[in-house]
């Protein structure tokens, strides 16, 4: 006998649809940076970052199938929590480094080979 499987989230077009946003995805940073298209250096880094988040939310809804009908929910309170983890391990790191490299920084004018 012939078990069915059946896939409850399967769809070649979501497939598809999350491929092509990937691609465009990754070929619209390497693109600004490679030809200089954007002036200002900042500006690329934001859409760089911002390309980067929506290529995460693409992953995660096309090809992980995350979403609030899967398993009644339980799986979209993990990546949210898992969201948050990461992002306050992230901006805390951050932060410590930046105070660290405001603060513990030799004094202009210091020579420090003259010290023993």
């Amino acid at each position: 006998m012939s078990a069915q499987v059946s896939h409850a989230h399967f769809s070649r077009r979501t497939y598809l649809i999350g491929f092509l946003l990937s691609v465009v995805l990754t070929a619209l940073p390497f693109w600004l940076v490679m030809t200089h298209a954007l002036a200002d250096p900042r500006v690329t880094a934001a859409v760089i970052v911002g390309s980067a988040f929506v290529q995460i939310l693409v992953h995660t809804l096309c090809f992980l199938h995350v979403n609030s009908r899967v398993e009644g929910g339980w799986t979209l309170m993990a990546y949210i929590f898992t969201a948050v983890v990461v992002l306050i391990c992230i901006s805390g790191s951050l932060w410590i480094m930046h105070h660290l490299n405001t603060n513990m920084m030799p004094m202009p004018g210091t020579d420090l080979s003259t010290r023993p």
